[in-house]
Formats: structure tokens, C-alpha cells, sequence
């Protein structure tokens, strides 16, 4: 075993494996299972070597300009599902940060509601109740948020969602592919 293969790999080295993982499946090298399983095993590995293995048999990264192979296309997936050229997901960021702060700003928003009201009704400025609602909530999604930005989380959400996007997409063309193979087998049972 090379000494390399045996040292600790780290979160960038796992995390540039799965950028390298979602390009081969974006260019048609890879299945969604095949890559789902890579994925997890890149994101488990513990060394260089066991990372190495799961590029093993994938080509090189070629520039756009450079490689002798047309582009393949995305399959239908939306813009914000689609990798760019570095594999990152664009906008990621900012989307997964909104998906994890909505329900909390519509929380504190009618919590403040309701105490506005009370107050109204009541003509007397209440004690402002609606900070134990936002203040130890807040302070536990910014620290999920801050490790969540640490670890990548942003990405990961953003392929999971491509992934499950891809699903859906061979799931609904396989169902057509039964269909119209269903309909060209002649009558169904008990109409011949």
C-alpha cells in the first residue's frame, strides 16, 4: 500500500471527490444509484485510498474547450438543480439558509402579532413574551446554521435535491416505457 493511501483524507479532499462524483453523473458516466452509493461511501471514507477508489475508473476532468466530447445535457433538471462548471450547486446557499429560517421568522411573526393585539385590546404594553419564542430558538438555528455552513450542508441539500429530481424523472419515464410497452402487447387479459 502506498504511504499516501494510508494518510487521513479531509473534509475538502471528501468534499472534492463528491464535486468530481456529481460531474460524472451530470455527464451520463454514472447511474443515480451507482453515484447515490459513491456519494455516501466518498462522504464515509477515511484516507486517500478510499477515496481514490471510487474515481478509479472515471476519466480524468477535461476543460470545456479541451475535451473532445459534446456536452451532455443536464437531463431537465432546473437551473438551480444543476451543477456548474467548478460542480458546485449555484444559489445553494441561499436557499437551503431560507429553508431553514422560514418557519421560524413566520413563528416570531405571529407570536409579535399576538402580542401586539393583546396589547391593543388590553390598552396596557404588556411584558414582550415573544422573546422566550424567538430569542433560544434563534440562538439554536444560528449555531445549526453556522456548523451547517462549516460542514457544507448547503451543498449536500442542493445534490440530494437534484438526486431526488433525477429519481422522479426515471421513475415517470419508466412508467411511460410500461405504458406504451403495455399497449403494444395486444388486448389486455380477458378483452381476446
Amino acid at each position: 500500500m502506498d504511504r499516501r493511501d494510508g494518510m487521513r483524507a479531509a473534509d475538502a479532499d471528501r468534499e472534492a471527490v463528491a464535486e468530481r462524483l456529481r460531474n460524472a453523473l451530470s455527464e451520463g458516466r454514472l447511474d443515480l444509484a451507482e453515484f447515490d452509493e459513491r456519494l455516501q461511501r466518498a462522504y464515509a471514507a477515511k484516507t486517500y485510498g478510499d477515496l481514490d477508489g471510487l474515481l478509479d475508473d472515471l476519466p480524468p476532468v477535461t476543460a470545456a474547450g479541451r475535451s473532445q466530447l459534446a456536452p451532455v445535457a443536464t437531463g431537465g433538471l432546473p437551473a438551480e438543480l444543476t451543477p456548474g462548471p467548478d460542480g458546485r450547486y449555484p444559489g445553494a446557499t441561499r436557499r437551503w439558509l431560507v429553508n431553514e429560517w422560514d418557519g421560524y421568522g413566520a413563528a416570531v411573526g405571529i407570536t409579535i402579532a399576538i402580542w401586539a393585539v393583546t396589547c391593543v385590546m388590553t390598552q396596557d404594553l404588556l411584558y414582550f413574551w415573544p422573546g422566550w419564542v424567538a430569542g433560544p430558538w434563534g440562538a439554536v438555528l444560528l449555531v445549526t446554521t453556522v456548523l451547517g455552513l462549516m460542514k457544507g450542508e448547503p451543498q449536500r441539500c442542493a445534490a440530494k435535491q437534484a438526486r431526488r429530481h433525477l429519481a422522479k424523472q426515471e421513475k415517470a419515464e419508466r412508467k411511460r416505457l410500461e405504458h406504451e410497452s403495455g399497449g403494444a402487447d395486444g388486448p389486455a387479459p380477458g378483452q381476446g
